[in-house]
């Protein structure tokens, strides 16, 4: 539940924000083809999640889905 609370602070919607640009630009930049195509889009996912403030993976841990809600 920590790990929620941690994401739905300012400090960490921006490291999912931060963490999602590194992904993007892995995939376009630093990953030939298909699968940095795959990347860079798997690296969409935490930039909404910190714009939006929502945890994709925290229903699995038993954690609220919004960032509100922790």
């Amino acid at each position: 539940m920590a790990f929620a609370k941690f994401m739905a602070t300012p400090t960490g919607r921006i490291a999912r924000i931060v963490a999602g640009i590194a992904l993007v630009l892995v995939g376009l930049l630093g990953v030939q083809g298909g699968l940095g195509v795959v990347i860079a889009l798997v690296g969409v996912l935490p930039i909404a999640a910190g714009a939006f403030n929502f945890c994709a993976i925290a229903p699995l841990i038993g954690a609220p889905f919004l960032g509100k809600d922790a």
